[in-house]
């Protein structure tokens, strides 16, 4: 079985969405090993003064405006990022619901991850039936939500939606409830494999099963795979491709 370093539950919160966007917080758990598990988790955040303002957008979802952030240090020069750096070893994971977004943002920033990566968004969409896997959707659809108070005051935080304090709060029971029938080694493989989709999400066939799709408008699969196969980073869309590809026998 494979041994992995600290675990490292993490969340940010940037000044938008757009690819020159940058972080505004970071916030993170760390459970430590020892020789008969891992300690109990320690929180560290930070806010951070970016290179740019703090869109309108983002404020509404974070609530982080620019004058909380005027007088905070830069990404690289805050604690939490130092901290970070300490544990960036090729054992420790990185443990991130959606993991591309947080990771692009912390490249950004000059951080580059060195080591394992579990994305329990990915992760959830294998093992989970649900609506939606989002994680404020999945804090209630699971029930996680009862435990946040107890937790959250072992590691004297509170938990606040779209925070990413709170976030990583969610984040860390998530995990723990995935962890129940799952070795970290198990999840980290799952999450990198992709994922059959049920139902389309966008287009003239929103919210009807791929099944139903491909029974009564091949020809718009066709196209779909067609279309995704020729977008510059089709990572993104993998799940996507790989649902079609299925059902198309491609």
């Amino acid at each position: 079985m494979q041994e992995f370093g600290s675990r490292i539950y993490l969340d940010t919160e940037t000044t938008g969405g757009d690819s020159d966007d940058r972080l505004c917080q970071i916030a993170f758990l760390v459970e430590t090993p020892t020789l008969i598990g891992y300690e109990k988790p320690t929180a560290h955040d930070d806010l951070c003064k970016p290179p740019k303002p703090i869109g309108f957008g983002a404020m509404s979802v974070n609530h982080i405006t620019n004058e909380m952030v005027e007088n905070a240090p830069s990404f690289a020069d805050s604690r939490a990022a130092k901290t970070l750096q300490k544990l960036n070893e090729p054992q420790s994971v990185m443990i991130i619901h959606n993991a591309p977004f947080d990771l692009a943002m912390l490249e950004r920033e000059g951080f580059i991850w060195r080591g394992y990566v579990l994305d329990t968004l990915r992760a959830a969409r294998h093992l989970i039936e649900s609506d939606s896997h989002a994680l404020q959707y999945l804090r209630y659809a699971l029930g996680l939500y009862k435990d946040e108070e107890e937790f959250s005051r072992t590691i004297k935080r509170k938990v606040r939606a779209h925070d990413a304090v709170g976030d990583t709060i969610v984040l860390y029971l998530l995990t723990q409830r995935l962890l129940e029938a799952h070795s970290m080694e198990e999840l980290i493989a799952l999450a990198d494999k992709p994922v059959k989709l049920r139902t389309l999400r966008f287009g003239k066939h929103k919210d009807k099963s791929f099944d139903e799709v491909a029974h009564a408008d091949r020809g718009y699969l066709v196209w779909l795979l067609t279309s995704e196969r020729q977008k510059a980073d089709i990572d993104q869309n993998k799940d996507l491709i790989y649902t079609i590809e299925a059902h198309l026998g491609s």
